[in-house]
């Protein structure tokens, strides 16, 4: 996530989505690997609320060189759904001192974003925050978490592909390739759960979420 990630769209009623993805535990928790070495994790936290569930996310990178801190990223976010929809989230990001947000609240008229650079819009009924532990993503736009613009990734279901964990097991998991906005392989094991992923950074290295529990 080094270098992660105005149209206007709207909807008067939003479909409830089942909470797919939700994992066993109360925690899905990964570390990035660069080039053979470890450069950050990325953990998000699920507690249950009587009428859904408030995930909060936390990403650290650091990519050093010997003793030098060549990059550094930082976000913090929060999604909280009730009854099977999204009706906030919000972050806030130091992508190696250029500080990004979002913000998205439900109104009437549907989810409201705001963010970084952005013209606030109204998102289209199957849009969602792009945070991936959720897999219905993968059926209509992304709504970027670290700044909030609205993308419109491309979705090839690469099919069965077994992805390694951080301790070297290989778990059984369905493998998708999104383009567009976004250069990524994502992995989802049977039950929905974001098991996996890889995205190509800006200096063409490829970075490896292996997810540790």
């Amino acid at each position: 996530m080094l270098t992660r990630r105005t149209l206007l769209g709207s909807a008067l009623t939003l479909p409830a989505l089942p909470l797919v993805g939700l994992p066993r535990t109360d925690l899905l928790n990964f570390r990035l690997m660069r080039e053979g070495s470890p450069i950050g994790t990325h953990v998000l936290r699920f507690r249950p609320d009587p009428d859904g569930v408030t995930i909060r996310i936390a990403v650290d990178i650091a990519v050093r060189f010997g003793p030098f801190v060549l990059y550094r990223y930082k976000l913090r976010g929060e999604e909280v759904w009730q009854n099977g929809r999204c009706v906030q989230a919000s972050s806030t990001t130091d992508d190696d001192g250029t500080p990004q947000f979002m913000r998205a609240i439900r109104r009437a008229e549907g989810l409201r974003v705001e963010g970084s650079g952005i013209v606030p819009y109204v998102a289209p009924a199957n849009a969602m925050i792009a945070s991936h532990w959720n897999d219905a993503e993968l059926q209509g736009p992304w709504i970027n978490l670290q700044n909030g613009k609205l993308l419109y990734p491309r979705v090839k279901a690469i099919g069965p592909d077994p992805v390694r964990l951080a301790n070297s097991i290989r778990t059984p998991a369905s493998c998708f390739s999104i383009t567009g906005p976004a250069q990524i392989r994502i992995w989802y094991t049977p039950s929905s759960t974001w098991t996996g992923l890889v995205f190509t950074a800006k200096d063409g290295s490829q970075v490896r979420y292996e997810r540790v529990t």
